[in-house]
């Protein structure tokens, strides 16, 4: 047990540094590790996902949101809370539709989603503030928008078992308007009860009641993580962050890939053990 639980610290340490570094809590980073170094099985290592970005998002929560002014939020209300509500919901729907895929389209949803992911890092590296839309608080639309933004980002997090933050940030600051110290806190208030009803959904249905996985792995990769984040933030002002989103971009689409194909070769067996 020893050997699992060190690896899983220092792999936490070492995701959430980078995931601090970039703004991103590093789930999306974790599960291809999940699923590639600790080999757990696909659902497993969503549900495992999600309740440790529950752990990380708490933990960020009780440092950041005691600091935050809501004065900075109160033009955007209305699409912050919308988006919630809808991310909610679709939380709740895709963590009890994550009981129902098979592992081999599970993973290639998981493929899908991380090479998405890994081009949205891309594309945030390479365009910068030249995507800020500019648009004015205020406006009909802006609420609608911001609920259709919370039903993919509740999907993606139930999928995935991250908090979403990769989504609910650059839709909050090229989308919104909103500066990038806002958007953080923003994505906490969006992502906690979405990642939250996930896992309750999860706890629920029995997803947690390996201890080996959830004390041997998700416990000490949380831990790790939450220290690695913290390092992250530190190591910020002397990182060149849009150089190292051009990289983990990659990676994850690489991931994707060898992902992908892992489960096209499992599809393939499958069948061929069928016919003959």
């Amino acid at each position: 047990m020893r050997g699992p639980v060190v690896s899983a610290l220092a792999w936490g340490a070492a995701i959430g540094t980078l995931g601090g570094l970039i703004g991103l809590g590093g789930a999306e980073f974790r599960l291809p590790v999940l699923l590639g170094v600790f080999a757990l099985a696909a659902h497993t290592a969503v549900r495992l996902n999600l309740l440790m970005s529950l752990a990380t998002l708490a933990a960020a929560a009780a440092s950041r949101l005691a600091f935050a002014s809501p004065a900075a939020l109160a033009a955007h209300w209305p699409e912050i809370l919308a988006m919630t509500a809808a991310a909610v919901a679709a939380a709740w729907f895709g963590a009890g539709w994550l009981g129902r895929l098979d592992p081999v389209r599970l993973t290639r949803i998981i493929a899908l989603l991380l090479c998405a992911v890994g081009l949205l890092l891309l594309v945030e590296a390479l365009a910068g503030e030249t995507l800020q839309l500019g648009a004015a608080p205020g406006g009909w639309w802006r609420p609608a928008a911001g609920a259709l933004a919370g039903v993919a980002i509740g999907l993606v997090s139930s999928l995935l078992g991250v908090a979403g933050g990769e989504l609910i940030i650059p839709t909050l600051i090229f989308g919104f308007g909103l500066d990038i110290r806002s958007a953080g806190t923003a994505s906490l208030i969006v992502s906690l009860p979405a990642v939250a009803v996930g896992v309750w959904r999860h706890w629920r249905a029995g997803g947690y009641r390996d201890p080996q996985v959830v004390f041997g792995i998700g416990l000490p990769m949380a831990g790790g993580s939450i220290i690695g984040a913290l390092t992250g933030a530190a190591l910020l002002p002397v990182v060149p962050t849009g150089a190292l989103k051009l990289i983990l971009g990659l990676i994850l689409i690489l991931s994707a890939r060898k992902l992908w194909r892992g489960a096209a070769a499992k599809l393939a067996a499958a069948r061929a053990a069928r016919s003959g």
